[in-house]
């Protein structure tokens, strides 16, 4: 095959870029590891900045999102049992934020992919990326047990943490910066109707998060061991421990049910430089991870489609390279300011097992400060919306 841009990963990343450069008459072939199936049973993250928003209406997959996601003026924190404030991003950035579902933005991608003819290639196996500090990159891959090669200009790398796109830069040339938390979280998902607000608490026993996805749609998390098993987590030990980290008034409000899915994922901040080598570009997990306290994952995967779409279409376009040469620095930017924000409030909201009273009293006067103070408050929410583009 010949294409202009091989897309490796089929999941919001690469399938958003696929469907803009595609609008834009940019030829490009998308390959996944999964089924289809598989990727659209992934659970994963719900809450979207005004400015994902706007690039999904902008690609003309918004239409669903503008039905049934629900828009909100910013998260609640609570903490000391009865404390309580707002990330009031629509009062201090005149920005909602959008509850919708990754795994609904999925369903659109791949609904607008399939009327287009887009083409996406699944259940690939043994992929690998060729001469991307040349001319001429090109990539393998086997599908049904035979081997095949896709010609390309460029490479764009949306495989996630776990994919080949970033191992095939030199270990000379990438950079990486991590840290792991010593905690995961314990996730579920019920049809139950949410609580009317997303909503932090840090608590003693430990974090704990109520969000939604529609309003018939709950998810809720709890902060857990690194070794916890899921068989030691029923339905109702769950929703016993989730309750007693919210003030009794809320509490009260949480509207339990069977859970309909049920995981634990550990916490960390990762992020690898540069975002480019050569001809592949990088974007989404396969470059950055962040804890999904600050709920920026999801979104810097768009941001960085956002750029990079917008690059390519410049290059390919008006045949200027400005904007793909600076395309890592520019993303990285962004990458940065989330993971920091991330950083910050998994800081503020969990108990670590190393804390002492000095460190939990620096988290009550944090959080007070954040209540008392509209400058704090300010400075919180434009980095929680999301900074422009």
């Amino acid at each position: 095959m010949r294409t202009q841009v091989a897309i490796i990963g089929g999941g919001p990343a690469g399938l958003l870029l696929s469907h803009i450069l595609h609008r834009s008459d940019i030829d490009c072939v998308v390959l996944e590891r999964r089924s289809r199936e598989y990727v659209l049973r992934r659970i994963r993250a719900g809450v979207l900045e005004w400015g994902s928003v706007e690039v999904l209406r902008a690609a003309g997959v918004g239409d669903r999102m503008d039905r049934e996601g629900h828009l909100h003026d910013g998260t609640g924190i609570v903490w000391s049992g009865s404390r309580h404030c707002l990330i009031d991003t629509k009062k201090f950035t005149g920005k909602p934020m959008m509850a919708y579902g990754q795994t609904a933005i999925t369903e659109d991608l791949y609904a607008a992919r399939d009327a287009m003819g887009g083409v996406v290639i699944d259940e690939v196996d043994d992929v690998g990326i060729h001469d991307i500090d040349g001319d001429t990159p090109f990539v393998t891959f086997r599908k049904n047990g035979d081997e095949q090669r896709i010609d390309c200009d460029y490479v764009a790398g949306c495989d996630g943490f776990r994919g080949i796109s970033r191992r095939t830069i030199p270990q000379d040339i990438i950079r990486i910066y991590e840290k792991e938390y010593p905690f995961g979280w314990l996730g579920i998902m019920s049809e139950t109707p949410p609580l009317d607000e997303i909503v932090y608490a840090n608590h003693p026993r430990g974090f704990a998060l109520a969000s939604q996805r529609n309003p018939m749609l709950s998810r809720y998390y709890i902060q857990c061991e690194l070794d916890a098993d899921l068989k030691d987590w029923p339905d109702d030990r769950f929703w016993d421990e989730l309750k007693a980290r919210f003030p009794t008034e809320m509490a009260d409000r949480i509207v339990t049910g069977p859970s309909i899915e049920k995981s634990i994922a550990p916490l960390r901040s990762f992020v690898a430089e540069p975002m480019s080598y050569g001809r592949l570009h990088l974007a989404g997990d396969s470059a950055h991870i962040v804890p999904p306290t600050g709920a920026k994952g999801l979104n810097l995967a768009i941001s960085d489609v956002h750029y990079l779409s917008s690059a390519l279409i410049a290059l390919y376009r008006d045949g200027d390279a400005k904007l793909l040469e600076q395309y890592s620095a520019t993303a990285l930017k962004r990458v940065w300011g989330a993971a920091r924000l991330s950083w910050y409030l998994t800081t503020l909201l969990h108990r670590f097992p190393d804390q002492g009273p000095f460190d939990l009293r620096m988290q009550e006067d944090e959080l007070e400060y954040l209540a008392r103070s509209e400058s704090a408050m300010r400075n919180l929410c434009e980095q929680y919306v999301g900074l422009p583009f």
